[in-house]
């Protein structure tokens, strides 16, 4: 599974977001400039992480975007999910559809592929925004 600019931007973003917490609203030029992102591109990523809940825009001079749940009570998993859609390495053991593929009874590979998908999500979903804004995450899972 490849991420695509969306996933890791986007990502970026919300780290950006969950370091400036206590700042409020921050405009979307602001995490541009810091991330190194266009600014229109980031206000295209915003809004499935909006739709998805987790950040939320304040209109006027002092506007922006804040997080709507506590860093620690969002994951990148969360993130992704929102961005690019249900975790799989190939469609046919996606987690929201996955009998979708007519081979489903009795494919060869379907466990491994259902293992990938697992391990990846497990990844995923042991990182919270805080401990990537707090630059805790660690390339060995739970030594955080």
């Amino acid at each position: 599974m490849k991420l695509s600019t969306k996933g890791r931007y986007g990502l970026r973003a919300m780290i950006d977001l969950a370091q400036s917490t206590d700042e409020g609203p921050i405009a979307t030029h602001s995490i541009a400039e810091r991330q190194g992102v266009s600014e229109r591109y980031l206000e295209q990523l915003m809004i499935p992480l909006k739709r998805a809940g987790l950040v939320k825009s304040i209109r006027g001079f002092q506007g922006g975007y804040m997080l709507v749940k506590k860093p620690e009570n969002i994951t990148a998993g969360d993130i992704i999910r929102a961005l690019e859609g249900p975790i799989a390495p190939v469609e046919c053991v996606s987690e929201t559809n996955p009998e979708a593929c007519e081979r489903f009874e009795n494919c060869t590979t379907r466990s491994l592929w259902s293992e990938v998908r697992d391990s990846i999500a497990e990844v995923l979903d042991s990182y919270t925004l805080a401990d990537l804004a707090r630059g805790t995450a660690s390339s060995e899972p739970g030594q955080r």
